[in-house]
């Protein structure tokens, strides 16, 4: 029988923890910085980092798929970080610190200081997204039912900064100037700690997050305690990555992922050779496929930030409604408006017993992504006679993406622990946190081969609108195809993964 599970020490809100409340407003804020600064990146990259290259294009999709692999690698290194020395509240602090200068730097109208400013939100982002999420679940004693409940406010939280940052941020960057828009995303970043310090001299979150020992909070590197030596080597670091993004005619960061990804591969082998349960090889190579799955749902829905926003600004038709940069709200606004209905949808149809297992919520959700890129890539044949689209088709096509990230994303993570082999779970979910990066990989390949050469800054008509609506085409085949294979197959994936659900 389950149970809610209180103490009399807990400070309590609306019927959960009361700390729960200050970390969704911690990483609504943050989630506002990101999202609003994301929503500016690849157009004021096109339009002045690489203005004056006729590769503009080519260079600001090396440079954003490199930015979004390791803002997404950097959580796997942050998370051990934090189980191992600093804890949460100090890896959470520090994160935020980072990236709030980091935003802050991008306000400066430097190249070099542009790089250093991506460097210093990868570093920062390491160390608050992985953990802030943690954060939450610690808030909940085992057992507690109000903990899926939790994390629904929370992610609530999310999708809202999403939503809300790239209309602000992208009227500010349009009316006053870019750095205008990056600023306000750096004053988002400083609310969020603000809210987070806050909750911390409240005591709202009684004893946890502490680092997990006092000796290796204080252990000395050097004559330095970790607890300094750390943010030190974070600091220092970001002029390192920052090399390795401004090097996009050489594309090192493509390499040491490739490098990373063969690596993974042939330890996940080795893993499988090593187990004596085949049950257990058939549910980790499930965890695997579903991996691989979802790496190739974001890296055709993490298209919004790069070839998707560059499609709005010259080739659709916004009349006046948004600029190009603040469509990028608009996955998050159906996200927020979407995720309760979808949840009562799942919730009456497993009453029935027809909710569908995870296989086909991921075969289906992949279908929607198809669909989302035909709908696009039918929006030439309502062009004018300046190669100009209507907004519906854009407007459409999010909508219908938005369905298909609510059928998989929410459900992945928790199937990767389930399926995983206890004494691997950590290193799944970091493989899982890396999936994330190679999907920008993807993005980054595809945004490449879909490259505009030009230096005008008036770039459009109908051969931009060819190139993209052609390719929007072929994305689309590629993730009908995937989500046809996954519905067939599923039969064989449910044998695969037993009595996970």
């Amino acid at each position: 029988m389950s149970k809610t599970i209180l103490t009399k020490e807990e400070p309590q809100m609306f019927g959960h923890p009361k700390g729960l409340f200050y970390l969704f407003f911690a990483e609504l804020w943050e989630r506002f910085s990101f999202y609003g600064m994301r929503a500016l990146l690849t157009l004021y990259m096109v339009e002045e980092i690489f203005k004056a290259i006729v590769e503009r294009d080519a260079a600001t999709a090396v440079v954003y798929a490199s930015y979004g692999s390791l803002v997404y690698a950097s959580t796997v290194i942050g998370g051990q970080i934090s189980d191992k020395i600093l804890g949460m509240r100090s890896s959470i602090f520090l994160g935020g610190v980072l990236m709030a200068l980091g935003h802050f730097v991008l306000a400066i109208e430097n190249n070099i200081a542009f790089f250093l400013a991506l460097s210093f939100i990868i570093v920062g982002n390491g160390f608050f997204k992985p953990n802030i999420s943690t954060f939450v679940g610690s808030l909940y004693e085992d057992g507690d039912v109000r903990k899926d409940s939790g994390f629904t406010i929370f992610y609530m939280g999310i999708n809202i900064g999403g939503w809300v940052a790239p209309f602000l941020c992208g009227w500010l960057a349009m009316k006053y100037g870019w750095h205008y828009g990056f600023g306000l995303a750096g004053i988002g970043m400083l609310t969020g700690l603000i809210f987070f310090w806050s909750g911390i001299k409240k005591n709202v979150f009684g004893d946890k997050g502490l680092p997990p020992s006092v000796e290796a909070y204080e252990k000395k590197i050097l004559g330095i305690p970790q607890k300094t030596f750390i943010p030190i080597v974070s600091f220092l670091s970001a002029p390192v990555i920052a090399y390795l993004l401004s090097s996009w005619q050489d594309n090192y960061v493509s390499f040491i992922f490739k490098f990373i990804g063969f690596a993974v591969l042939a330890y996940i082998v080795f893993i499988v050779v090593k187990l004596e349960s085949n049950d257990a090889r058939k549910k980790l190579l499930m965890a695997v496929l579903i991996t691989f799955f979802m790496t190739l749902f974001w890296g055709f829905h993490e298209l919004s930030g790069s070839v998707i926003t560059l499609f709005a600004s010259r080739n659709v038709d916004l009349g006046g409604i948004m600029s190009a940069s603040q469509t990028n709200g608009l996955n998050s606004m159906f996200i927020v408006i979407l995720a309760i209905p979808m949840s009562l949808l799942w919730a009456f149809l497993a009453k029935r017993n027809l909710n569908p297992r995870t296989p086909y919520k991921f075969g289906f959700g992949l279908l929607l992504a198809g669909l989302s890129f035909y709908i696009l890539s039918m929006s030439s044949g309502s062009a004018d006679e300046n190669g100009m689209v209507p907004f519906a088709y854009l407007f459409i096509m999010y909508f219908i993406i938005s369905i298909g990230e609510l059928f998989m994303s929410p459900v992945g993570l928790s199937k990767i622990t389930d399926l995983s082999p206890k004494h691997v779970v950590a290193f799944m979910m970091g493989v899982w946190f890396l999936s994330s990066s190679y999907a920008f990989q993807i993005v980054g390949f595809i945004s490449e081969q879909l490259a505009v050469e030009s230096t005008d800054s008036n770039v459009g008509g109908f051969e931009t609108l060819t190139i993209y609506t052609d390719g929007f085409l072929l994305i689309a085949k590629y993730a009908l195809g995937a989500g046809l294979i996954v519905i067939v197959t599923s039969p064989l994936m449910k044998k695969l993964m037993g009595n996970v659900h």
